[in-house]
């Protein structure tokens, strides 16, 4: 069997997917270990579910820094003290820049709740609904510079309950989780 990669997972809200991903790393499902959760939202709940989980969070406030750069260097600098090989975002609300992009060529993974090139950034769920299409979905891609404009890894169509946003985001919700485990041990062990 392959080592386990080295992973951290940045996050923003809730952590539903970096509790399936850390539920999945736990099992043996995942072959990796999450080795930091990065967030810019020190309050955010994924804080207190990585904490439960004995997994160390460093937390960077983006409002505490004057550029981006001096941001992400301050966060690249934590994750070569815990070897991180991967950078997986699951709900980060920010852009990755290019220090990190640099630092991590073609090893920065984002999940986004719609089949990619629709419906790219923030409020993908509500966008498919008001839109009345019948199916979106989950992309997995890689990250560039852009907004979900990085190479597509996998995707998966999730049929849209009309008017209801709440009950089609649950459905994307549910096939997230197994989309990214799946498509991560597929990259990380190429």
């Amino acid at each position: 069997m392959n080592p386990k990669c080295k992973i951290a997972v940045f996050a923003s809200g809730s952590g539903s997917n970096f509790a399936a991903i850390e539920e999945a790393c736990r099992s043996g499902t995942l072959n990796a270990e999450i080795v930091l959760m990065v967030t810019n939202k020190p309050e955010a709940y994924v804080v207190k579910r990585a904490a439960q989980a004995g997994i160390q969070v460093a937390a960077f406030p983006s409002s505490e820094y004057a550029t981006r750069a001096a941001y992400e260097k301050d966060i690249l600098k934590k994750l070569q003290e815990v070897g991180a090989e991967w950078l997986v975002l699951a709900g980060y609300m920010r852009l990755i820049g290019e220090t990190l992009l640099t630092a991590y060529p073609s090893r920065i993974v984002n999940i986004h709740p719609s089949l990619l090139p629709s419906f790219p950034g923030k409020d993908a769920i509500e966008q498919a609904v008001e839109h009345g299409v019948k199916v979106t979905g989950v992309t997995v891609h890689l990250v560039d510079a852009g907004m979900d404009t990085g190479p597509i890894l996998a995707q998966r169509a999730v049929d849209v309950i009309p008017d209801n946003v709440e009950k089609t985001a649950e459905a994307i919700h549910a096939v997230e989780h197994d989309l990214y485990k799946d498509t991560l041990n597929r990259l990380f062990h190429a």
